[in-house]
C-alpha cells in the first residue's frame, strides 16, 4: 500500500481481505470506526489508538497573519484543530526500528 493514498474503499478491502466479513459488512465497519473516531473529535475529546497515536482537537487563538502576496496584514480568527501525534511504536516502525510490525510494548 505505500506510495499511495488509501481510500476508504481501500481499507474496507483490506478488512474484507483480512477478516472475512462480507463486503457490505466490512464497509460497514470501516464507516462505523470512522464515524466514532470523528463524533469524538468534534466533541473535543482525545481519540488514542494504542500502538498507533492520539488525534485530538487543540484551540488556537486568534492571531495576526501576514498575505504572502501583498505583505498585508490580516487577522486570522480564533479556531480548533485537529492535531495527530504518533505514538513512539508508529515511530518505530516509520523509521525501520520495527520493521516487521510485530514489536512488543516497552522494547527499545
Amino acid at each position: 500500500m505505500g506510495g499511495k493514498t488509501i481510500t476508504r474503499a481501500d481499507l474496507c478491502e483490506a478488512v474484507y481481505k483480512r477478516v472475512g466479513l462480507s463486503r457490505t459488512e466490512s464497509a460497514a465497519l470501516v464507516e462505523t470506526v470512522l464515524g466514532q473516531i470523528g463524533d469524538c473529535v468534534v466533541r473535543g475529546e482525545a481519540v488514542k489508538l494504542s500502538s498507533f497515536g492520539t488525534f485530538m482537537v487543540r484551540p488556537k487563538g486568534k492571531r495576526i497573519g501576514r498575505n504572502p502576496k501583498t505583505g498585508e496584514e490580516v487577522p486570522i480568527s480564533p479556531r480548533r484543530v485537529l492535531v495527530f501525534k504518533a505514538s513512539n511504536v508508529l515511530k518505530q516502525r516509520i523509521n525501520g526500528g520495527l520493521a516487521n510490525g510485530n514489536g512488543a510494548h516497552g522494547e527499545d
